[in-house]
């Protein structure tokens, strides 16, 4: 890296996984995160996403911050323990999401929406031949 030589050593990455493995608690985080570490690692978080970038063991470490904080927050939150629209927020960070988006068309075009029929524009004998098809043994069309 240019400029001022890291501050990222054995015991910086050591302090870190302690941190993910349980430690944040000790420091009165609920759930880890990337902001509580470079907290307790004295460093920006602009100086994780350094590190994450050049060492591949802090990138793990980081990884591991990331699956405990969606673990921990999804079950505070379903355990009814953590406030629920901060949940919300950390859960939408992991792709969770209380909107679903139904395509009608698949994404590689192998599934095309169906046929879409204007009644209007259909003949007298389209048109029973539509009901008939449609009537269900039993029960009477209006």
């Amino acid at each position: 890296m240019a400029g001022r030589p890291t501050k990222y050593t054995e015991d910086m990455q050591a302090r870190a996984d302690a941190y993910v493995d349980g430690g944040f608690g000790d420091c009165g985080d609920v759930v880890p995160s990337r902001a509580g570490l470079a907290l307790e690692l004295g460093v920006s978080r602009s100086t994780l996403a350094q590190w994450e970038k050049a060492y591949p063991e802090f990138s793990a470490t980081l990884d591991r911050l990331k699956a405990a904080q969606e673990r921990l927050s999804l079950n505070g939150g379903l355990r009814g323990e953590l406030n629920a629209p901060i949940v919300k927020l950390l859960l939408a960070n992991h792709g969770y999401g209380d909107k679903v988006t139904q395509a009608h068309v698949s994404p590689d075009g192998s599934m095309p929406p169906p046929p879409r029929i204007d009644a209007s524009k259909l003949t007298d004998e389209q048109l029973e031949a539509l009901t008939e098809a449609l009537e269900i043994p039993g029960e009477e069309m209006p």
